[in-house]
């Protein structure tokens, strides 16, 4: 196809370019989305579960940090939930160890 001063046009660059700015585009959803997840699983339990903030980085273990009894796990389970829309059983936690293992457990059960 040829443009009004007679060049010709090439679509597959433009192609391209949508397609990459649409890959990133998903990418930095994904990212958005993870911060999201991140800040709000922070929050409640912050809020709820009474942790120390300065306690909550992603290399921090789960058990030890928010010190989980029955009744609390129980509650954690709510929580997610409640927030997330999405149900989790026992066997959901057999390789969560870090609060980053939990970050992205929400994540996949999201996707």
């Amino acid at each position: 196809m040829k443009t009004i001063d007679g060049k010709i046009d090439v679509f597959l660059p433009i192609s391209f370019g949508f397609d990459t700015l649409k890959l990133l585009k998903s990418n930095t959803e994904i990212e958005m989305n993870k911060a999201l997840i991140v800040e709000k699983i922070n929050d409640f339990l912050v809020d709820e579960f009474e942790v120390d903030a300065d306690a909550i980085t992603p290399e921090a273990n789960l058990k030890e940090t928010l010190d989980l009894d029955s009744l609390d796990f129980v509650d954690l389970v709510v929580a997610i939930e409640s927030n997330f829309g999405v149900k989790l059983k026992g066997e959901d936690f057999i390789n969560v160890n870090t609060l980053e293992d939990f970050y992205n457990l929400i994540e996949n059960k999201l996707s």
